[in-house]
C-alpha cells in the first residue's frame, strides 16, 4: 500500500500567517473572521507534498459558537464552511484528499482534557454531544472524517456508535496516546482499536497529537489489523499553566523518523501541533 501524507499543524501555520488564535474557538475563530486565512493554510500544506487536506473543524462546535451568541443555523453554516474551504484548496491543487476533523470533546472545553480524558459526559452523552457535528461534516462533501485526538475509550465507543449508524461514511481513527501502549486515560489502544476491528469504512486506525518517540510502539501495537495512521505533535510539550509550547523540534529529524513510522508499518503519515509546511515537506522527500 502506498503511503499517504497528511497535513501537519493547521493552527500552528495558521498563526504563522499571522492569525491570532488566543481564543477558545482556536482555529475555528477563523472560520467567522478569516476563512481566506484558512484555505491558505490548507494550500500551503498541498504545495509541501500532503495528499490530504484536515478540515478546520476541530474546534468548530454547536456548542462552541452558541458561547459567541451564534445560532445552530449559523454554526452549522460555518461547520460546512470548514470543509468547503479545504474543498477548494484540494481543487486548486488538482489532487488530494479531504478528510473532516471530527475534534473531541475536549477540544471544546479547550481545558486540555483531550490530553487526559478526563471528561464530565459518560458515553451515552458524548454521543449525543457529537451526534450534531458529525452529521453535519458526514454530508459536508469531505472525502471521510478524522476523529483525531481521541483521548479516552467511552469517547471511541461513542465515535464507533455514530459510525456504524453512518452508512457510507468512511473516517479513519486516531487517538492520543500517552506512551506507546495506552490512551491517554490508560486504555490500551489494541482495546481501543478493537472497536473498529472489521469495519471496512474505517480506513485506518493510529495515533495523533503524541511524542513522536512513541509512535513506534504504537505502530507495533496496532500492526496486524486495519492500516496505521500517525501524525504525532512535534515532540514539543504544551506547557497548559503557561499557555506555551516548550521545546524544539527539527523538520529534517521528522522526516526522517517519517520513513522509520513507514518502514515499522505505517500507512498515513503526517504532523500534529507544532508541524509545519517544512514538516510535510520532509516527509514527502523521506517516503518518495
Amino acid at each position: 500500500m502506498t503511503a499517504l501524507v497528511l497535513d501537519g499543524g493547521l493552527s500552528t501555520h495558521l498563526e504563522r500567517l499571522g492569525a491570532d488564535l488566543s481564543d477558545e474557538l482556536w482555529s475555528a475563530r477563523l472560520l467567522l473572521e478569516r476563512p481566506e486565512l484558512i484555505r491558505q493554510a490548507h494550500a500551503d500544506y498541498f504545495a509541501a507534498g500532503a495528499d490530504v487536506a484536515t478540515t478546520a473543524s476541530y474546534q468548530a462546535t454547536f456548542e462552541g459558537f452558541a458561547r459567541r451568541g451564534l445560532d445552530a443555523s449559523r454554526a452549522e453554516a460555518l461547520i460546512r464552511l470548514s470543509v468547503e474551504l479545504a474543498r477548494q484548496a484540494r481543487d486548486a491543487a488538482g489532487r488530494g484528499l479531504v478528510a473532516a476533523s471530527v475534534g473531541p470533546y475536549g477540544a471544546f472545553l479547550a481545558n486540555g482534557a483531550e490530553y487526559t480524558g478526563d471528561y464530565d459526559l459518560d458515553e451515552d452523552a458524548l454521543y449525543a454531544w457529537h451526534r450534531p457535528r458529525w452529521e453535519v461534516l458526514a454530508s459536508a462533501g469531505a472525502d471521510l472524517l478524522a476523529c483525531e485526538t481521541v483521548p479516552s475509550y467511552p469517547e471511541a465507543r461513542a465515535l464507533a456508535r455514530l459510525l456504524e449508524g453512518t452508512p457510507g461514511v468512511k473516517a479513519w481513527v486516531s487517538f492520543s496516546c500517552r506512551d506507546g501502549e495506552r490512551l491517554n486515560d490508560g486504555t490500551p489502544i489494541r482495546e481501543a482499536a478493537a472497536l473498529f476491528a472489521g469495519n471496512p469504512r474505517v480506513v485506518a486506525v493510529g495515533a495523533n497529537c503524541t511524542a513522536p518517540r512513541h509512535m513506534p510502539a504504537l505502530i507495533a501495537a496496532l500492526r496486524g489489523g486495519l492500516p496505521v495512521v500517525v501524525y504525532p505533535n512535534s515532540g514539543e510539550s504544551w506547557d497548559a499553566g503557561h499557555r506555551r509550547w516548550l521545546g524544539l523540534a527539527d523538520p529534517m529529524e521528522f522526516g526522517q523518523a517519517a520513513a522509520e513510522w513507514r518502514q515499522a508499518g505505517a500507512s498515513l503519515i503526517g504532523g500534529c501541533c507544532r508541524t509545519t509546511p517544512e514538516h510535510i515537506e520532509q516527509i514527502r522527500a523521506h517516503l518518495g
